[in-house]
């Protein structure tokens, strides 16, 4: 394009600021300024679809050169860049400006410390850029004419560029706005907008980008463009990589950059130990779980190149690092195809009772989904006050142990010893724990893994005796179902991740904990510990009476007898978890007996029928042949059978040591009748089991938040099909029931069962378990109960520890940063600011935090006290040490910007022709470039 036709254009997009479009205008570069500005980067050069600006730009410049080039050698070369390509290098062109971009935006929010929430177009800074502009001399400092997107307006305006800046890039970054592009950016996006959109989407994880972009073309009455997003998209990952950068900086001021700094620190009711603490026996309680929601769709589905996609997503992965994020390398290492781990869907019970009853999903079962998604859903662990600690990403298969014997391996080397861990299947967990790489460590370091308080209904009794957190000393009221709570809200990511980038799901994954954590967590840190204290109260001082009546009515004076009782419960249920071996061989020996009268009835059947034949039944020889053959197959099948039981029924009467065989009137016959009616009874009793726990089930998942209508609508039906066969399998059992003269069951009262201790109660019939002290309903009432004043007991004791540390905390924090921001306030004004900034984060709850202490202090049974003690952590960057002024040419480099792995849709609008010149030529041009940039 020409610049009379780029003049012409001007006119049609606002003829009355063009009234002078008529005037001659020459195509001489250097006098028209264009080509000089250009250089410069205070014009953009503006690109066609027929290409041949670059060309005419250079012409220009190049002069008689250009001439001597022959025409023919100036050809348009086909772009067989990708969008793969361009990405990375405008990632790279970012990255070279990053640190400049972030010192002028800590300029910039330095600068505007006191502004409030004035905006870019706001009149006062309009006045002040105009201002600015007057004084452009043209040769110091110039002008830059950009598209600058804001909230609530949208329009083309200019900003200088001074001697000082030192990219375009950053000079923008001076005036609040973040740039779409590296080199010569003409659309960019302010400061304010973009925070808003990180800020609201952290709130509302189901706001994405487009909706939010079309949104602002609503309100500044312009049609949307599919571009728009792509540019915001842009100006968003460089505004989150200038916050990183800004973090990385304040972090190595504080001397806060240790690596897992934030991991050792994150949670100070857990982490900022005190000295003369009470011991307990666990220092540290997290939940650990896996969560199939955020799936990513696999790049191969969406390009079709499988080969070049799966190589790629490897490397692709590096581009976003987050402390919280364990990479794939780290996970793979306790992969069991490298018998460097277990896998709990392919190893066997190794006498675990709730091997059978909980199975993760096999890859064979599921490999069309695995093919579909890259990433399968995330791992992650939390602390018991909700606090988010590591994230782990399941790739291309189900939650395998890999996942969380990596996670577990980061908190052994995290936090040490003594740590109690919760999983839904924690008891098999154990298991696999044991035999694992890390079985040695955890053992060393104490580390004890337990079933968490909500899949305990779907446990076998002696599971939960011995892995249930009602049961396990030294937890608490603890339910260890944090990881639960989390899914509940990060599930709204959902729909904004499903087919996003790897970059951009981690980025918006890794944030939302992030803030999440800041935000909601912290802000509600205290109002955990006085809603725990208040409960715990309320069950001592409610518990006791109760349990005082029910031990009254059992006749019981020590409570004790609780323990006693629990334990010969346990016993009792660990003399029912297989059959006596002589009892197996008695019902298989009954039923060979049985077996073999009707296969000797059979063979006689067949060697005693007859066939006539008359003559008019004759027929051809090979019909006769036929059937005769057929007759001649029966009855070898027949003697086959017959000979095969009564081999087995010799056999076992060896192995028994039976010397007459037993025949239906012999006391033996009768009692092996009812051990096989008994094992009828146990398998009508384990189908009965089965379809309980799925209509368990099915009732949690349709009140669960987030159940669209049509999937409850199909849970509904499942629930309908699911009664159906519970009374079908009601029918079965209660037949085998009464042939053994048990109790039947009613519908109603199995619909009711919420724990699987009631089924297991039913299945011996040996003995009558009735006459048990710890059977009847009163007394299991009473263990519980007892069991629970002892969590509550136990859980006030923590409050007492967690309480005081959060005072230490909020005290010793404070003093640090705000003597750290005196360090640096006159030298370095503008890091002491961000380091203010860093302060306010969290000390913005610091008044919630102290009216919650103060209810806390108010409690009738509260029995702490709310006077800060020591921290025993007294090195560099914590809260109770002694700042230190850091040099500060030191800091961290910033991570990478972005590196588009080509997922997303490629805007036609930003694409760029890119021209083919001669050797000659290129070096010229550089080299004017590089002199002008020097200027």
């Amino acid at each position: 394009m020409t610049v009379t036709e780029r003049h012409a254009l001007e006119v049609l997009r606002d003829p009355a600021s063009n009234s002078a479009v008529d005037d001659p205008i020459g195509d001489d570069y250097e006098r028209d300024g264009y080509g000089e500005m250009i250089l410069d980067g205070t014009e953009p050069l503006e690109v066609s679809h027929a290409g041949g600006e670059f060309q005419e730009l250079t012409r220009g410049l190049l002069g008689d050169f250009w001439k001597s080039t022959p025409e023919k050698a100036r050809g348009k070369r086909s772009d067989y860049c990708t969008f793969r390509d361009r990405s990375t290098k405008q990632t790279a062109a970012f990255s070279v400006q990053l640190g400049a971009m972030a010192e002028a935006y800590m300029a910039w929010s330095f600068k505007r410390r006191g502004a409030g929430g004035k905006g870019f177009f706001d009149s006062d800074e309009q006045r002040r850029r105009e201002e600015q502009q007057n004084k452009c001399d043209g040769a110091n400092t110039k002008l830059l004419s950009v598209l600058v997107l804001d909230v609530f307006c949208a329009e083309k305006t200019s900003v200088t560029v001074g001697p000082t800046d030192r990219y375009l890039t950053s000079a923008l970054v001076c005036h609040g706005l973040i740039p779409c592009s590296p080199i010569t950016p003409k659309v960019a996006v302010t400061v304010h907008a973009l925070d808003l959109y990180h800020t609201t989407r952290q709130r509302c994880p189901h706001l994405s980008i487009q909706a939010y972009v079309k949104s602002l073309c609503d309100l500044h009455r312009v049609p949307f463009h599919n571009h728009r997003s792509r540019q915001f998209s842009i100006a968003l990952d460089v505004y989150l990589q200038v916050l990183a950068f800004i973090s990385n900086l304040v972090r190595h001021a504080l001397q806060r950059d240790q690596p897992d700094w934030r991991l050792k620190h994150g949670c100070p009711a857990c982490t900022y130990r005190l000295q003369d603490e009470p011991a307990m026996r666990f220092r540290m309680l997290i939940a650990q779980d896996g969560n199939d929601s955020l799936k990513r769709v696999a790049t191969r589905i969406l390009d079709g190149d499988v080969d070049n996609a799966a190589t790629s997503l490897p490397a692709l992965e590096r581009t976003f690092h987050h402390e919280q994020y364990l990479t794939r390398e780290f996970v793979d290492k306790f992969a069991s195809n490298r018998h460097m781990g277990h896998s709990i869907m392919d190893e066997d019970g190794d006498g675990n009772l709730c091997a059978e009853r909980w199975k993760n999903m096999k890859d064979s079962t599921t490999q069309k989904m695995w093919d579909v998604f890259d990433e399968s859903g995330v791992f992650v662990a939390v602390c018991r006050h909700g606090f988010c600690l590591v994230i782990a990403d399941m790739v291309q298969s189900g939650e395998q142990s890999k996942y969380v014997l990596a996670v577990t391996s980061k908190l052994l080397d995290t936090f040490g010893s003594d740590i109690g861990g919760g999983y839904n299947i924690g008891c098999r967990f154990k298991t696999t724990l044991g035999s694992s790489i890390l079985g040695e460590r955890a053992r060393t370091l104490n580390y004890t893994s337990f079933v968490n308080a909500f899949h305990g209904h779907a446990h076998n009794r002696l599971c939960q005796l011995d892995n249930l957190t009602t049961y396990v000393e030294g937890l608490g009221l603890e339910d260890l179902e944090g990881c639960k709570r989390a899914f509940s809200k990060s599930n709204a990511l959902t729909s904004s991740t499903r087919y996003a980038s790897i970059f951009h799901r981690r980025q918006a994954i890794a944030y939302y904990f992030e803030h999440n954590d800041e935000m909601e967590v912290y802000a509600n840190l205290t109002k955990f510990l006085l809603n725990n204290y208040k409960q715990a109260l309320d069950i001592l001082s409610n518990g006791r009476a109760t349990l005082q009546r029910l031990m009254h009515e059992l006749g019981v004076s020590d409570p004790a007898t609780f323990k006693v009782w629990l334990d010969e419960e346990r016993h009792y249920l660990k003399s029912l978890l297989c059959e006596p071996p002589e009892e197996t061989l008695q019902m298989e020996y009954w039923q060979r007996l049985v077996n073999l009268p009707a296969s000797r009835q059979e063979l006689e059947t067949i060697l005693s029928t007859w066939t006539v034949a008359t003559a008019q039944d004759v027929g051809p020889i090979w019909s006769d042949s036929s059937a005769t053959r057929r007759k001649e197959t029966m009855h070898r099948h027949a003697q086959e059978t017959y000979e095969k039981n009564l081999k087995a029924v010799q056999e076992l009467e060896g192995r028994l040591g039976i010397t007459r065989r037993w025949v239906l009137e012999d006391g033996e016959w009768q009692a092996a009748t009812r051990l096989v009616a008994n094992r009828k009874y146990q398998r009508a009793l384990d189908n009965v089991e089965q379809l309980v726990v799925s209509r368990i089930f099915e009732l949690s998942k349709m009140n669960q938040s987030g159940t669209g209508y049509k999937l409850c609508k199909h849970i509904g039906k499942a629930l309908q099909t699911c009664s159906a066969a519970i009374r079908g399998a009601l029918t079965q059992y209660n037949t085998a029931a009464k042939a053994l003269g048990c109790r039947t069951l009613q519908f109603d009262e199995v619909v009711e069962y919420a724990f699987l201790a009631d089924f297991d109660l039913l299945r011996d019939t040996r003995q009558d378990i009735s006459t048990r002290p710890w059977a009847s309903p009163t007394a299991r009432l009473a263990i519980n109960t007892y069991f629970k004043l002892c969590q509550a007991e136990e859980e006030v004791i923590r409050l007492n520890v967690e309480i005081r540390r959060v005072v230490t905390y909020l005290v010793d924090e404070d003093r640090y940063l705000r003597a750290c921001e005196a360090l640096y306030e006159d030298e370095d004004p503008m890091l002491a600011y961000q380091i203010s900034r860093y302060r306010n984060i969290r000390s913005r709850f610091t008044p919630l935090h102290l009216r919650s202490l103060e209810k806390i202090s108010h409690l009738s049974g509260f029995s702490g006290t709310l006077a800060p003690g020591v921290s025993v952590s007294r090195g560099l960057g914590d809260s109770a040490g002694v700042p230190q002024r850091v040099h500060m040419e030191a800091a961290l480099f910033s991570l990478p910007v972005d590196a588009d792995d080509g997922e997303e849709d490629v805007d036609d609008d930003a694409d760029e022709d890119q021209t083919a010149t001669l050797e000659e030529e290129c070096e010229a041009l550089q080299n004017i470039l590089s002199v002008t940039a020097d200027t």
